[in-house]
């Protein structure tokens, strides 16, 4: 029953419920979704050299910045400026009382300890002084200008939830630094300084990295600081009639006390994109697939600690939950979602495993790669998506490297797999760290990896922040 399709680039919604596929486009004519406060109060902890350059990019992206020159004028896509009567309708503001120096002298310091030594110091500075700023008032999220010649964790190129890393128990800044930020109560930004300095090159490194042209650095950076600061940039639209849903993220990720221990964690998003995160019990490898699974029991503590912190952020519960899981479904697992989905009186539960790679791959008659959208359906539970592709809206594929296709397994659904995939399809734009239509994965597993690499430096005892904004 091979069936192959191309699903619709699904639309976004934005101010006064207009509609675009587009985030940049659609922020541009009708502002965002929901307001941040007109006035964002943001720190700053760096050197005073970082926090000078900072304050200045941030100044002049206060105006339009130009975009890139190309004939591609849909995908990249001047910045409108960043003030209260264009794009997201907000501004940021600096003052003097929120600004934290680090001393260089203490980061030179730590050139003669090892990697890891020098990246636990790094992040000892930096978290004293973020300590300091979650006791002044006024203050909805911190930038930090991270250190300039810390070592570097290096990766392979991304291509999804998968995708191989060098040494991945290894001491990293952002990690690190994002499981301390977990006893504050202000969501932080890490910036390079190659986002406000491009001619800047890392010591040690041979040849410069490759950076986004200024006015995509602009829109991203801005996009996140929104969110961070309570905004919505863009939601999904729910049309009249559709059951409320919520979706649902199971992933696994390896403890530090035990490197064969797989935790639990559930992402939890609604449609306006308002994101909850759950840490869950331990799960074990199964001897049968090497997969990880939880015991009846703990699924359903999982999903039901899901839907309690749901509903303490959003004060109901939703008609129908959608749940996404990096590994397969044993009957235990399935009949503990259920229990809990019944225990929540929900009226539906669809189940689905996207699995992190798939061997198949697509190609056109063309010099570009499949459409974004295009689906292969090659049984009834088994699909493949491209949710990474050519887009028709760019008349471009916006990638560097070889896209691969999605794949997903319907295991319990009342929805079409078309439908399904739809869903996944636009919640792949649901990313506010990044305003192009090239992503991956849905949210509900995009962050899967960063976010078990944030919580397993965090105890047992150690209550993790529920905001998604914390991990991003």
């Amino acid at each position: 029953m091979m069936r192959a399709t191309v699903l619709p680039e699904p639309q976004l919604e934005f101010g006064g419920g207009a509609r675009h596929v587009d985030p940049r486009h659609g922020l541009v004519d009708y502002g965002p979704a929901g307001a941040a406060t007109k006035a964002i109060r943001a720190g700053i902890v760096g050197t005073h050299d970082a926090i000078d350059g900072l304050m200045r990019w941030f100044d002049k992206c206060r105006q339009p910045v130009a975009a890139k020159n190309s004939r591609l004028g849909r995908l990249f896509v001047p910045f409108p400026g960043f003030d209260d009567g264009v794009g997201f309708r907000s501004t940021l503001v600096f003052d003097s009382r929120l600004q934290r120096p680090i001393r260089a002298r203490d980061l030179h310091r730590l050139a003669g300890l090892n990697p890891e030594a020098a990246v636990h110091e790094a992040v000892a500075l930096y978290a004293e002084q973020l300590a300091v700023l979650d006791e002044e008032p006024g203050c909805d999220v911190i930038l930090v200008a991270r250190p300039d010649d810390l070592p570097e964790r290096l990766t392979t190129a991304p291509q999804g939830r998968g995708a191989p890393r060098q040494n991945p128990l290894a001491a990293d800044f952002r990690d690190l630094l994002k499981a301390a930020s977990m006893r504050g109560s202000r969501p932080i930004q890490i910036v390079r300084r190659t986002t406000w300095d491009p001619a800047f090159k890392p010591p040690g490194e041979t040849e410069r990295r490759k950076i986004q042209d200024e006015a995509t650095r602009a829109w991203n950076l801005h996009t996140a600081l929104f969110y961070k600061a309570g905004g919505v940039p863009w939601r999904l639209p729910r049309e009249t009639g559709d059951l409320t849903s919520c979706y649902v993220g199971i992933t696994f990720y390896r403890s530090n006390d035990a490197a064969t221990l797989q935790t639990s964690v559930a992402q939890v998003f609604n449609q306006r994109g308002d994101g909850v995160i759950v840490r869950g019990a331990a799960a074990v490898v199964s001897s049968d697939d090497r997969q990880p699974h939880l015991a009846r029991d703990d699924a359903r503590a999982l999903l039901q600690d899901a839907l309690r912190r749901y509903k303490d952020e959003h004060r109901n519960l939703p008609a129908r939950l959608v749940v996404h899981k990096s590994s397969s479904y044993t009957p235990d697992e399935a009949d503990g979602l259920r229990a809990a989905a019944d225990d929540a009186g929900l009226d539906v539960l669809e189940m689905l495993w996207l699995p992190s790679s798939d061997p198949l791959r697509l190609f056109r008659a063309a010099e570009h790669p499949p459409l974004r959208g295009t689906m292969l359906t090659l049984t009834p539970q088994r699909h493949v998506l491209y949710t990474k592709g050519s887009v028709p809206f760019y008349g471009a594929y916006p990638a560097m490297y070889i896209p691969s296709p999605l794949s997903f397994r319907t295991v319990e659904t009342e929805s079409s797999p078309e439908a399904l995939a739809a869903e996944i399809l636009a919640l792949a734009k649901m990313n506010w760290n990044q305003t192009q239509l090239d992503g991956h994965d849905p949210i509900t597993l995009r962050t899967a990896e960063s976010v078990g690499r944030i919580l397993r430096h965090l105890g047992p005892e150690d209550r993790p922040q529920g905001r998604y904004a914390f991990y991003m």
